[in-house]
């Protein structure tokens, strides 16, 4: 059997002496109509009798199969606008009757009542219905579905004798097994599916919770939220680590969404959180830009008139750290930028397309991982979760945008427009280093950056030291802004970045000695901006 994207039961597991199901009848009701055709049509001819809900069953008619309705089996109407329709005991006895007892398959022979051995069901879309920003509470409340959770709940509870179907991509392996078998279906396979019957409705039933608790609250009293996994990684954090990615249900977009695999080998567990890093820094801009990742902070970031320029610049900031690093781009790759890329060793390449030829000279190193991004849909998530023994961390996503004209100058000398434009940039790329956090630009482009330091003191330090031990960049210090994700407790700190030759500095302020360190740069004749916003990443 092939399980897309899951895994079946490992040889011996769960068996518990179940035996191989013979389906003759199956029940199908389903909102995704995705490969139900072609499922039915190969059920049907294998002799299996279908019975069918409203308008899937006028659709599998108007397709050529013969089909019974769900009345015939309930001998009662779809009412209340189909609001009921499965909800009867006839047909809940027909999935719920355990096969193997007496007095129960007595009762279905006495009420006149068939079996039903295999359940195709899926749910009304009230995942992707409350996701339309102008959609009414009406129009949600009519897509919860509770004839369809309920059938599939019965048959998986009662797995030992029917198989219950929710996803199109197990359709074909359902049918494979059958053809396989006589028209069988094993018990590892019904236990597997059952597994994947709770798991939808887990996921459904956490969707229509979320709704609802958040209208009273951003953070409710029960935090409901389903996950399903998206792809196995290579390994974790370290080699002997195992590792997946879960994406959360219903989310309009995730760190992989639409993003396709050109070349390479699989993803890890770190290549996916640096990639999350990247892609989050790289989305603060949409003029050409690039940003270099390692070990989850930047180490190079810039913005330029080109992809090529971008990278060149984002570069020059740290080639050291950029040495198996992760590289996010926001403009198509060319041979050209290909060249310089392939000349250097990068773990993972991110950019919305390549030229192919440029794909050629990328694909000469074997291990680079190619990643195409299509994704136009923004990350609609408000909150940030971190895991805690036991627990979890939820607040607000600091998503905050902190505009110029929300900023104040509290310093003599007022910056000039090229250091406005510095201070702006750097800004932005300090609130996605690790705190404590100090990024050193010139030119739109970071030049020295510390972080994830005890002492904010000494992230300045390190970002000066990597930026006067560079060639490249020691010469741009003359003209260079810094960015402070937090106050300077003490002035020791800007004077470091004063005497490194930084000649504007922007900060949240909020400090009990910020006169002093105001006055710090009064002295030296430096520029200081305050925002009155904190960005500390932990």
């Amino acid at each position: 059997m092939s399980w897309p994207s899951t895994s079946p039961p490992r040889d011996g597991e769960p068996s518990s002496g179940g035996e191989p199901l013979k389906v003759r009848r199956a029940l199908i009701s389903v909102a995704d109509k995705t490969g139900i055709f072609d499922f039915a049509r190969g059920l049907q001819e294998l002799g299996v009798e279908i019975v069918s809900t409203g308008g899937t069953a006028a659709s599998l008619r108007e397709s050529g199969l013969e089909v019974s309705s769900v009345e015939s089996l309930t001998g009662a109407p779809e009412i209340l606008g189909g609001r009921v329709k499965t909800l009867h005991p006839r047909l809940h006895a027909a999935l719920l009757a355990k096969r193997d007892d007496p007095e129960h398959l007595a009762t279905l022979a006495e009420q006149g009542i068939e079996a039903i051995d295999l359940v195709c069901v899926n749910l009304y879309p009230f995942e992707q219905t409350v996701t339309r920003r102008d959609v009414s509470d009406e129009v949600a409340v009519e897509n919860i579905d509770i004839g369809g959770p309920t059938m599939i709940r019965a048959a998986a509870k009662n797995h030992l004798g029917v198989a219950v179907v929710v996803r199109p991509e197990s359709y074909d392996a359902v049918l494979a097994e059958l053809e396989m078998s006589e028209g069988t279906i094993s018990f590892d396979t019904r236990h597997w599916l059952a597994n994947e019957a709770f798991a939808m409705t887990a996921g459904y039933d956490a969707a229509i919770s979320r709704w609802f608790g958040r209208r009273y609250e951003e953070f409710p009293q029960h935090w409901v939220v389903a996950y399903e996994k998206f792809d196995d990684l290579a390994y974790g954090e370290n080699p002997h680590q195992r590792a997946s990615l879960y994406t959360e249900v219903g989310a309009r977009s995730h760190v992989l969404s639409k993003v396709a695999k050109k070349h390479g080998r699989a993803l890890s567990f770190n290549n996916v959180l640096d990639l999350d890093s990247a892609r989050s820094l790289l989305a603060e801009f949409s003029d050409p830009a690039c940003v270099i990742v390692k070990h989850n902070n930047p180490c190079g970031t810039a913005v330029a008139n080109s992809g090529l320029d971008a990278y060149e610049a984002a570069l020059r900031c740290d080639p050291v750290s950029a040495f198996g690093a992760i590289i996010a781009l926001n403009r198509r790759v060319d041979a050209a930028l290909a060249e310089r890329l392939q000349a250097n060793f990068i773990e993972v390449l991110i950019a919305p397309g390549y030229d192919e030829d440029a794909l050629e000279i990328l694909r000469r190193k074997e291990a680079l991982r190619i990643l195409d991004d299509t994704e136009q849909r923004s990350y609609d998530a408000s909150v940030d979760v971190k895991r805690v023994r036991g627990g979890m961390l939820v607040q607000d996503l600091d998503r905050s945008l902190d505009l110029r004209d929300q900023m104040t100058v509290v310093t003599a000398s007022e910056p000039t427009e090229q250091q406005w434009e510095d201070l702006l940039f750097a800004w932005s790329v300090c609130r996605h280093v690790k705190s404590n956090a100090i990024v050193f630009a010139s030119g739109c482009a970071s030049i020295g950056i510390g972080a994830g330091q005890m002492s904010r003191v000494d992230s300045v330090r390190i970002a000066v030291e990597k930026a006067t031990e560079n060639p490249a960049t020691s010469p741009l210090l003359a003209s260079s802004v810094v960015a402070s994700d937090a106050f300077f407790p003490f002035a020791d700190g800007p004077g470091e970045a004063i005497r490194a030759g930084a000649k504007a500095i922007v900060q949240p302020g909020g400090s009990k000695r910020d006169e002093e360190v105001i006055a710090a740069c009064d002295a030296a004749g430096v520029a200081m901006v305050l925002t009155g916003r904190r960005h500390f990443r932990h």
